[in-house]
């Protein structure tokens, strides 16, 4: 039987996004923080308990990780393990049997890729296909059939990343806040920026989910997570859900699975 409460961890490149999940599988907590591949496995303890303490969290009883981003997930797991005394499960393809990795390299799919697959089983209904944008460090297109098939995807640069390749290359460019402009025409660099960076990155992703639709079979839905997806939303006007913590869902789901 699961222990709960489970901590569920989602490292990325840039944040891990963690939450506390109850007996009912119901997020009570969520916290965002910066991903810091130097953090030993002391420091993660340190900020762990902190997190819980901050916010009068229970401590949990259970872990599971997904991690792209190394040594930091085998800190995260030695820390659970000397401090809370968890063994965390991590996330891959090699040990989730019930799921389907339709790629020339099943192994080369990231953890957070695949908890995607169960995090969006709630808004497929009906739809055999169901495409996950995820705006993090990277933008992946994830492709899933109905049955946990993974079918494959596509990998764009992230908006934030973007953006600091643009002002690290131009010195005279004023770093800006990612955010929509109330016009496209700009009529101040900020603005023209902004309207460059976001109304741009929304019409890119647009315009990848049609050609992605064209090549399926049947209609998909279409689901936003990741921070920067709060800034598209209402903007991209082929996504039909946003849900930020759609990965963090997934591990839970995912466990509870198990």
């Amino acid at each position: 039987m699961p222990a709960f409460p489970l901590l569920a961890v989602d490292i990325g490149n840039t944040t891990t996004v963690l939450g506390l999940a109850d007996e009912s599988l119901n997020l009570t907590h969520t916290w965002r923080v910066r991903t810091n591949r130097e953090s030993l496995p002391d420091d993660l303890a340190l900020k762990l308990h902190g997190l819980f303490t901050l916010t009068g969290a229970p401590i949990p009883r259970a872990a599971i990780l997904s991690n792209v981003a190394p040594p930091v997930g085998e800190n995260f797991a030695l820390a659970l393990k000397r401090h809370f005394m968890i063994d965390a499960f991590n996330v891959s393809a090699a040990n989730l049997p019930d799921v389907s990795v339709e790629l020339d390299s099943p192994d080369a799919v990231g953890a957070d890729r695949l908890c995607n697959l169960f995090g969006a089983e709630k808004y497929m209904g009906h739809h055999e296909y169901a495409v996950v944008v995820d705006f993090g460090t990277s933008t992946n297109f994830d492709v899933i059939g109905k049955g946990r098939r993974f079918m494959g995807g596509v990998l764009a640069t992230g908006a934030q990343v973007s953006a600091d390749a643009l002002f690290s290359r131009a010195a005279k460019l004023p770093r800006i806040n990612l955010e929509a402009p109330t016009s496209a025409v700009g009529r101040n660099t900020v603005h023209a920026l902004q309207s460059g960076l976001v109304f741009g990155y929304a019409e890119m992703v647009d315009g990848l989910l049609r050609r992605i639709q064209a090549e399926l079979p049947d209609e998909a839905v279409n689901i936003a997570t990741g921070g920067f997806s709060r800034t598209v939303q209402g903007i991209c006007h082929e996504i039909d859900y946003y849900d930020e913590t759609l990965t963090l869902r997934g591990l839970v789901e995912l466990w509870a699975s198990r």
